[in-house]
């Protein structure tokens, strides 16, 4: 841990000047309690620091909590070892049913509400009827997106711990509709600023005191759900493809659940405060959580350890160390092959800006996390599987 000023205390080892500068701008602002933490992973974001906690008396800053409200990971350990799933010869097949299974990409989504999912739209159309919007007006059509992965850095894997069990890894969060929620509640923060002069406009925020505010955290409350259930439901996908490959139904060992782009209301340092966790999660004592890495590398399922300084939070995953289009500029198709090289995955080249050197060392992110989380299992990845 390193304090770099009385409201900002960092814990990234790689961390550039234009991070820790807009880091910094974060942390001036005038309701922050008791400081900003930056976890290993800090990175260049929109507004606010990716691999941020942002703790806050009375306001909330909506750009901060990003726009993919409620992304975050979801893991269940199976009963069957890696070499039931090898018996079964190739793993293509199973990545291609996967893929089959749960739409991929930007704008993919399921053609009609499948009958799985028909429990989950209802339980979120009572739940947007009791905070009093309508989500259809942000995304219609937000009703055939649940149980869908999207693009970027959103993947679902199969994976292998070091002792040799088989765990489902998966990583998505709301979709279009908490996109456009994110966006339509960012612009009404800055039209409550107009006039105030701030470091960043999308640092603009919304105060208790004011119906806007309340109205952006029930529907940022619903939207985090609604990620939730969106990873439940491709998790339920996920468990039946891999069932079917094996040819015997999968026992749930374990089934954890994590948000890592969410804001709560939490007690630190003797206040109630509004901690948007912005690319970080809940590292609560003994809390269960997941920390994945790029492609081709190790994920991990660590426990909390509670660290009051850090605001009981923890790294999200790897953090980038090079932008889309600066990975797309400096890396090859042929490295990424080589990167992925023993896993099965679509090899393409609409994958290279996420090859796993676009990415911070995930090693070094861990180590520097240290004191955050414990780490109970390392995962390694034998399937992937990622949206266009």
């Amino acid at each position: 841990m390193q304090k770099i000023r009385e409201r900002l205390v960092n814990w990234a080892s790689i961390l550039d000047a234009r991070t820790r500068e807009q880091a910094e701008r974060t942390a001036a602002m005038p309701f922050i309690h008791p400081h900003v933490a930056l976890m290993p992973d800090a990175h260049l974001g929109r507004g606010a620091t990716v691999g941020s906690v942002i703790p806050t008396l009375r306001a909330i800053m909506p750009a901060a909590v990003g726009v993919d409200i409620g992304c975050g990971m979801a893991a269940v350990r199976t009963q069957f070892d890696v070499g039931e799933l090898r018996a079964q010869g190739s793993l293509a097949p199973l990545r291609e049913s996967i893929e089959r299974a749960i739409p991929l990409g930007a704008g993919h989504h399921n053609r009609k509400v499948v009958a799985t999912s028909v429990p989950r739209v209802e339980e979120l159309t009572n739940l947007a009827e009791e905070a009093g919007f309508d989500p259809s007006r942000d995304k219609k059509g937000w009703e055939a997106q649940l149980g869908t992965l999207g693009s970027g850095n959103h993947f679902i894997e199969v994976t292998v711990d070091e002792a040799d069990r088989v765990w489902l890894f998966l990583h998505s969060g709301s979709r279009g509709v908490g996109n456009k929620i994110a966006q339509r509640h960012t612009a009404v923060a800055r039209e409550a600023c107009a006039g105030v002069d701030l470091p960043d406009p999308d640092l603009a925020y919304l105060t208790e005191d004011t119906e806007e505010f309340w109205a952006y955290i029930r529907e940022l409350r619903w939207a985090q759900h609604y990620a939730l259930l969106n990873r439940e439901e491709m998790m339920d996908r996920v468990v039946r493809q891999t069932s079917e490959f094996v040819g015997t139904e999968v026992v749930e060992q374990e089934r954890i659940s994590c948000h890592h782009n969410y804001t709560e209301s939490e007690e630190h340092f003797g206040e109630q405060v509004w901690v948007s966790r912005k690319g970080a999660i809940d590292a609560s004592a003994g809390r269960a959580g997941l920390i994945p890495g790029s492609m081709g590398t190790a994920s991990y399922v660590v426990a909390g350890k509670g660290e009051p300084a850090s605001l009981h939070s923890s790294p999200h995953g790897a953090g980038r160390a090079y932008s889309r289009t600066a990975a797309r500029k400096t890396f090859t198709h042929d490295q990424l092959r080589e990167a992925m090289a023993g896993i099965e995955f679509r090899d393409a080249e609409a994958f290279l800006d996420e090859i796993p050197a676009a990415y911070k060392d995930v090693d070094v992110v861990m180590a520097d996390a240290a004191d955050l989380v414990e780490v109970r299992h390392t995962l390694r990845q034998i399937v992937n599987v990622k949206g266009s």
